[in-house]
Protein backbone atom coordinates (compact mmCIF):
# COMPACT_ATOMS: atom_id res chain seq x y z
CA UNK A 1 0.00 0.00 0.00
CA UNK A 2 1.61 3.57 -0.31
CA UNK A 3 -0.48 6.56 -0.28
CA UNK A 4 -0.31 10.13 -0.54
CA UNK A 5 -1.64 12.21 2.06
CA UNK A 6 -2.76 15.91 2.69
CA UNK A 7 -2.04 16.01 6.34
CA UNK A 8 -3.78 18.87 7.90
CA UNK A 9 -2.57 21.15 10.78
CA UNK A 10 -3.27 19.32 13.99
CA UNK A 11 -2.41 15.99 13.19
CA UNK A 12 0.11 14.37 14.63
CA UNK A 13 2.56 11.74 12.31
CA UNK A 14 2.76 9.02 14.84
CA UNK A 15 1.14 5.37 14.43
CA UNK A 16 0.68 5.43 18.40
CA UNK A 17 -3.16 5.15 18.70
CA UNK A 18 -3.20 6.65 22.33
CA UNK A 19 -1.95 10.46 20.84
CA UNK A 20 -5.01 11.93 20.02
CA UNK A 21 -4.72 13.41 16.37
CA UNK A 22 -2.93 10.41 15.48
CA UNK A 23 -2.04 10.30 11.34
CA UNK A 24 -3.42 6.46 11.52
CA UNK A 25 -6.86 7.43 13.16
CA UNK A 26 -6.87 10.41 10.54
CA UNK A 27 -6.36 8.09 7.59
CA UNK A 28 -9.12 5.32 9.16
CA UNK A 29 -7.05 2.74 6.59
CA UNK A 30 -7.97 -0.72 7.16
CA UNK A 31 -4.67 -2.00 6.96
CA UNK A 32 -1.59 -1.54 8.80
CA UNK A 33 0.42 1.61 7.57
CA UNK A 34 2.87 4.05 8.33
CA UNK A 35 3.88 7.40 7.93
CA UNK A 36 7.34 7.95 5.70
CA UNK A 37 8.97 10.26 7.68
CA UNK A 38 7.17 13.36 9.62
CA UNK A 39 5.66 16.90 9.32
CA UNK A 40 4.95 18.63 12.64
CA UNK A 41 2.10 19.00 13.82
CA UNK A 42 1.90 22.67 12.93
CA UNK A 43 2.77 22.12 9.11
CA UNK A 44 0.52 20.64 6.47
CA UNK A 45 1.09 18.80 3.27
CA UNK A 46 2.16 16.12 1.59
CA UNK A 47 2.97 12.53 3.82
CA UNK A 48 3.28 9.78 1.96
CA UNK A 49 2.07 6.39 4.20
CA UNK A 50 2.74 3.17 3.44
CA UNK A 51 2.60 -1.03 4.26
CA UNK A 52 6.49 -1.32 2.83
CA UNK A 53 8.92 -1.07 5.26
CA UNK A 54 11.65 -1.53 2.90
CA UNK A 55 10.93 1.96 0.80
CA UNK A 56 11.03 3.77 3.98
CA UNK A 57 14.51 4.51 4.83
CA UNK A 58 15.39 4.10 1.18
CA UNK A 59 13.42 7.77 1.13
CA UNK A 60 14.46 8.93 4.50
CA UNK A 61 17.96 8.83 4.46
CA UNK A 62 19.64 12.18 3.78
CA UNK A 63 22.41 11.08 1.45
CA UNK A 64 20.38 9.61 -1.23
CA UNK A 65 19.30 13.34 -1.66
CA UNK A 66 15.55 12.57 -2.17
CA UNK A 67 14.11 16.53 -2.88
CA UNK A 68 10.90 17.90 -1.00
CA UNK A 69 9.39 21.28 -1.59
CA UNK A 70 8.03 23.37 1.02
CA UNK A 71 6.33 26.50 0.49
CA UNK A 72 6.72 28.75 3.92
CA UNK A 73 5.03 31.89 4.66
CA UNK A 74 6.43 33.82 7.22
CA UNK A 75 5.67 37.01 10.04
CA UNK A 76 7.76 39.91 8.11
CA UNK A 77 9.01 40.36 4.98
CA UNK A 78 11.51 38.45 3.35
CA UNK A 79 15.00 40.17 1.89
CA UNK A 80 17.34 38.65 -0.65
CA UNK A 81 20.34 38.79 2.16
CA UNK A 82 17.11 36.22 4.15
CA UNK A 83 16.82 34.36 1.04
CA UNK A 84 20.84 33.99 0.45
CA UNK A 85 21.56 32.73 3.76
CA UNK A 86 18.90 30.35 3.90
CA UNK A 87 20.16 28.81 0.54
CA UNK A 88 23.83 28.52 1.92
CA UNK A 89 22.74 26.87 4.92
CA UNK A 90 21.90 27.56 8.43
CA UNK A 91 23.81 26.83 11.68
CA UNK A 92 21.16 24.52 13.82
CA UNK A 93 20.98 21.12 15.96
CA UNK A 94 24.60 21.31 16.36
CA UNK A 95 25.08 20.99 12.31
CA UNK A 96 25.19 23.37 9.25
CA UNK A 97 22.16 22.66 7.13
CA UNK A 98 23.53 21.66 3.56
CA UNK A 99 22.62 24.39 0.94
CA UNK A 100 19.28 23.94 -0.86
CA UNK A 101 17.19 25.85 -3.00
CA UNK A 102 15.33 29.22 -2.05
CA UNK A 103 13.40 31.59 -4.03
CA UNK A 104 10.72 34.44 -2.75
CA UNK A 105 7.12 33.83 -4.07
CA UNK A 106 5.73 36.71 -2.15
CA UNK A 107 6.22 39.62 -0.08
CA UNK A 108 6.16 37.26 3.20
CA UNK A 109 6.32 34.03 1.68
CA UNK A 110 9.29 31.46 -0.53
CA UNK A 111 9.75 28.07 -1.65
CA UNK A 112 12.69 25.91 -0.53
CA UNK A 113 13.61 22.17 -1.52
CA UNK A 114 15.31 20.60 1.01
CA UNK A 115 17.00 17.20 0.46
CA UNK A 116 17.80 17.13 4.62
CA UNK A 117 15.30 16.35 6.73
CA UNK A 118 16.54 17.63 10.26
CA UNK A 119 13.49 18.21 13.11
CA UNK A 120 11.68 21.11 12.64
CA UNK A 121 14.20 22.38 10.02
CA UNK A 122 12.42 25.16 8.17
CA UNK A 123 11.25 26.67 11.25
CA UNK A 124 14.61 26.32 13.12
CA UNK A 125 16.57 27.45 9.80
CA UNK A 126 13.84 30.79 10.07
CA UNK A 127 14.14 31.15 13.59
CA UNK A 128 17.84 31.63 13.58
CA UNK A 129 17.30 34.09 11.23
CA UNK A 130 14.85 36.11 13.07
CA UNK A 131 11.99 35.10 11.41
CA UNK A 132 9.05 32.74 12.33
CA UNK A 133 7.19 30.56 10.26
CA UNK A 134 3.52 31.45 10.36
CA UNK A 135 2.40 28.62 7.78
CA UNK A 136 4.38 25.65 6.08
CA UNK A 137 3.45 23.09 3.53
CA UNK A 138 5.06 20.27 1.65
CA UNK A 139 3.51 20.32 -1.28
CA UNK A 140 6.27 17.98 -3.42
CA UNK A 141 8.25 14.61 -2.29
CA UNK A 142 10.87 13.44 -5.32
CA UNK A 143 7.71 13.47 -7.98
CA UNK A 144 4.96 12.80 -6.14
CA UNK A 145 2.72 16.17 -5.24
CA UNK A 146 -0.65 17.57 -3.64
CA UNK A 147 -2.70 17.97 -6.53
CA UNK A 148 -6.24 17.22 -6.14
CA UNK A 149 -5.77 16.42 -2.64
CA UNK A 150 -7.69 19.17 -0.14
CA UNK A 151 -6.29 18.97 3.55
CA UNK A 152 -7.20 15.80 5.09
CA UNK A 153 -7.70 13.64 1.66
CA UNK A 154 -5.68 10.72 0.79
CA UNK A 155 -5.01 9.01 -2.08
CA UNK A 156 -3.24 6.03 -3.81
CA UNK A 157 -0.08 6.56 -5.86
CA UNK A 158 -0.61 5.85 -9.47
CA UNK A 159 0.94 3.37 -11.19
CA UNK A 160 3.24 6.31 -12.87
CA UNK A 161 4.03 7.20 -9.19
CA UNK A 162 5.37 4.05 -8.45
CA UNK A 163 7.36 3.04 -10.81
CA UNK A 164 8.86 6.58 -10.68
CA UNK A 165 9.46 6.16 -6.91
CA UNK A 166 10.71 2.83 -7.32
CA UNK A 167 13.24 3.80 -9.77
CA UNK A 168 14.22 6.60 -7.59
CA UNK A 169 15.06 4.29 -4.72
CA UNK A 170 16.37 1.88 -6.97
CA UNK A 171 19.78 3.17 -6.35
CA UNK A 172 19.57 4.08 -2.81
CA UNK A 173 20.94 2.13 0.47
CA UNK A 174 18.71 1.53 3.19
CA UNK A 175 21.45 1.72 5.79
CA UNK A 176 24.01 4.51 6.66
CA UNK A 177 27.41 4.09 4.85
CA UNK A 178 30.20 2.70 7.07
Amino acid sequence: VYIAYHKPVGITCTTERKVKGNIIDAIKFPQRIFPIGRLDKPSEGLILLTSDGDIVNKILRAENAHDKVYRVNVDKPISPRFISRMAKGVPILNTVTKPCQVKAVGQRSFEIVLTQGLNRQIRRMCEYLGYEVTRLVRKRIMHINLKGLSAGQWRHLTEQELSELNAAVAGSSKVAPE
